[in-house]
């Protein structure tokens, strides 16, 4: 499938990874092979997350059909806090850092997406699953929790199989979808 500009996702690695981690480099494939452009910012000189989103929204994503973010652990609240400020189409979220105690102004962003899916490990030490739990019940998102810690890595293959799904939705407009925690 020929890349389209009408179709872009933008990436936002966790804290202590990079850009074209492990795991953007597999979804970055699967979006590509859907015909969506791909972006990865380097927020690593970065450390609060805050200044993060100021840097994403700097950059000004912009797609005339769909834009979708896609974030991991503290890229996670980046993409979310971010998608209160963009048109964004989807939101697509691994062990997203909701809920931390320090750092972050937003404890819980309020996703402004259609297409809202969040991914986590049973066994993450670091960002507790029940933070996704909630944060889905809050806002009637899709939860899929893996049998996997922090990193997700062993589990790579379903978050592909995940995220191909869930761009082949958000580009077919199935129902089922949340906007901004109502369904549509």
């Amino acid at each position: 499938m020929p890349i389209q500009e009408s179709h872009i996702v933008y990436f936002a690695h966790g804290k202590g990874t990079g850009p074209w981690g492990t795991k953007i480099t597999a979804l970055a494939q699967v979006a590509r092979e859907k015909g969506f452009h791909v972006e990865s910012p380097d927020y690593s000189s970065i450390l609060n997350p805050d200044d993060r989103v100021k840097m994403l929204l700097a950059l000004k994503p912009r797609a005339t059909k769909h834009l979708v973010l896609v974030g991991s652990s503290m890229g996670g609240y980046v993409s979310a806090v971010a998608s209160s400020v963009l048109k964004v189409s989807g939101l697509f979220l691994l062990a997203p850092a909701f809920y931390r105690p320090r750092n972050y102004q937003f404890q819980n962003p309020k996703p402004r997406a259609k297409y809202v899916t969040i991914l986590h490990g049973w066994n993450d030490a670091v960002v507790p699953v029940e933070s996704s739990i909630r944060y889905a019940q809050e806002y009637h998102s899709d939860l899929h929790i893996l049998r996997s810690d922090h990193q997700m890595i062993s589990v790579l293959p379903a978050i592909q199989n995940l995220f191909s799904l869930f761009l082949d939705k958000m580009r077919k407009g199935k129902k089922g979808a949340t906007e901004n925690g109502n369904d549509v």
